[in-house]
């Protein structure tokens, strides 16, 4: 298929944005250590935020998995509250009964396809919308629907959604933060709108992927959290606010356009109704290999025929154009990329040893992401120069150095850093 997409140029008050003094909005930056390790079991490094080392050196996810994979769970007990949950709300009707957001990816697919024909509830999938969707991503949702599933698509005003994404790219490093704030927000609104106080999301990938275990044992989370967890200290009010005074965002878009699907509806109302917010993967053993086996089988879920770059997979956060981008900034800002975080899920799951997963991440986890940079420059309305001064000043002295004009990483999982 290979869609082009054609975007309007951004207009953009250039002299405010000259004059704008530039200062990072990601929060979780400081709080980082100086000092860099790795998880001896995986090869997650103490950079991920909120990820947490024990005396073994040993990473906060790497022990949940032990836990979830080796008896210190009680997955029994777990379908139990599961299946009570369930018995509260499910519909008699043929009304929906519960909200999961998704893509028509495989994670919120299973969770999609097991709630309808495993436990007989009426899913209505939400979904907000890629920034850019791959012909594969959107083959993938269209499949799911023709499974047998309803859903709704938000769009977001392509224009206010582009400006947003290059005013996160300049105060936080990371364009993707305006999709995550709908795909936190957006179901909440369906589900306050239709009546529906039961949402699932797939994994809390805090726990899964290594971050905060505040709620490791909680089968939902509060949406006070988002800020801390999901929007690096700082939410969409705050970079809408900055935008404005960078000049990306006019004085005629702050007036014309509430920012509704990007922020959570008031707590007041969410309380009203109970609507919460549950995962699947604190009921179900989360195994994402097994996830892509499933929908494979039932929702017409297909990897994409060629390798994502910056990793080694094919059918892992498929959807987005700007996906991989995404994941290449965390490498800037972090020090380790996409390839790390699937090795040390697959790792964790006793898919590889950590010996691969470290030849993994030396082979992958640098590789630039080329398929689709000229679409993320002009979804964004920028040069490649202007990019790379964004990308540079993100270069923690901690995790960088320059040599032979060459960025380098001081310290990385193989023992060969510039500093190892």
């Amino acid at each position: 298929m290979n869609v082009r997409y054609k975007f309007p140029k951004l207009e953009i008050d250039l002299d405010k944005l000259k004059k704008y003094k530039f200062e990072t909005k990601d929060r979780q930056l400081t709080k980082l250590p100086k000092r860099v390790i790795y998880c001896k079991k995986c090869v997650t490094s103490n950079q991920r935020p909120r990820t947490t080392f024990d005396k073994e050196g040993v990473c906060s996810a790497c022990r949940y998995a032990e836990k979830k994979f080796h008896g210190g769970i009680d997955w029994k007990k777990r379908e139990q509250e599961l299946i009570k949950l369930l018995n509260k709300h499910r519909s008699k009707d043929g009304n929906f009964d519960c909200v999961v957001p998704g893509s028509g990816g495989k994670d919120s697919m299973l969770v999609t396809h097991q709630l309808k024909h495993k436990y007989g509830m009426h899913p209505l999938t939400v979904t907000w919308a890629p920034f850019i969707y791959t012909d594969i991503g959107f083959q993938n949702y269209y499949n799911s629907i023709q499974s047998g599933f309803d859903g709704l698509v938000a769009w977001p005003n392509g224009i206010i959604h582009r400006k947003l994404a290059r005013i996160a790219f300049e105060l936080k490093g990371d364009a993707f933060e305006p999709f995550v704030y709908g795909q936190k927000a957006y179901c909440f609104h369906i589900a306050l709108r239709f009546k529906i106080p039961l949402i699932f999301y797939g994994e809390n990938g805090e726990v899964e992927y290594g971050g905060s275990m505040k709620n490791a044992y909680k089968p939902y989370e509060s949406v006070e959290d988002w800020e801390e967890f999901y929007y690096k200290g700082a939410g969409a009010s705050k970079l809408i606010e900055e935008g404005y005074k960078m000049g990306i965002l006019s004085k005629e878009d702050m007036k014309n356009y509430q920012f509704t699907f990007y922020k959570a509806p008031p707590l007041s109302e969410i309380k009203k109704l109970n609507i919460q917010m549950h995962w699947w993967s604190y009921y179900k053993l989360w195994v994402p290999q097994e996830n892509f086996y499933y929908c494979a089988k039932n929702t017409g879920f297909e990897a994409s025929p060629v390798r994502t770059e910056g990793t080694y997979t094919k059918a892992f956060s498929i959807d987005d154009r700007l996906d991989p981008l995404h994941f290449y900034l965390a490498l800037i800002k972090l020090g380790h990329g996409r390839a790390s975080r699937e090795a040390s899920s697959d790792i964790r799951c006793g898919h590889i040893t950590r010996e691969e997963g470290v030849m993994l991440v030396k082979k992958y986890d640098s590789e630039f992401t080329n398929a689709y940079f000229k679409d993320f420059l002009d979804y964004l309305g920028i040069t490649e120069e202007h990019f790379w001064e964004v990308i540079n000043r993100y270069r923690r002295p901690t995790i960088w150095k320059k040599v032979n004009d060459e960025w380098k990483l001081r310290h990385n999982v193989a023992k060969d850093g510039t500093d190892d």
